[in-house]
């Protein structure tokens, strides 16, 4: 039996990448040898901050990591996974409310290709409480989010957020 390139899709808006995020992806990077972080334009959130910076911090933050390339889309996470090839995503879960729309997202998806797979990953403990709006709201409000976010694009968000 050869070995066969296991790859997923690892997405979402990532409005700033945080801790969190870097916690699922190391723990994909130990099921799979190829993860694509596909990057939701989201529109429709009116991010914080724009496709390309986000795009840009997160190859930044990667930038240590072998097996993880960047990528944005949008359209429907199945229609990416399909053009890509790719039919495991990855999911972060850390609350029960993220298990219900997980699972209902889940549910969706494979209802549009039954090959999609969902894996859904759980981050350490230490970071199950950080997310991506609340890095926000400590941007928005000057409150020091340094513990949140990956130390090597911490500078780059500072200079980001002086922009805006």
């Amino acid at each position: 039996m050869g070995h066969t390139n296991r790859r997923a899709i690892y997405s979402g808006t990532f409005d700033p990448i945080t801790n969190g995020h870097m916690d699922i992806l190391k723990r994909g990077l130990k099921v799979y040898d190829e993860i694509i972080i596909a990057v939701a334009t989201s529109s429709s959130k009116r991010p914080m901050f724009n496709l390309n910076s986000r795009v840009k911090l997160i190859q930044e933050a990667i930038k240590d990591l072998d097996g993880l390339t960047v990528e944005s889309f949008d359209t429907l996470i199945v229609d990416f996974a399909k053009k890509k090839n790719v039919y495991n995503i990855i999911r972060g879960l850390r609350t029960n409310t993220d298990f219900e729309y997980e699972l209902q997202m889940s549910y969706a998806n494979s209802s549009l290709d039954k090959d999609i797979d969902t894996v859904f990953l759980m981050p350490a403990l230490k970071n199950a409480f950080v997310s991506s709006s609340i890095v926000r709201e400590l941007i928005r409000f000057n409150g020091d989010y340094s513990h949140l976010v990956p130390t090597n694009i911490q500078d780059q968000i500072k200079e980001e957020v002086k922009c805006m």
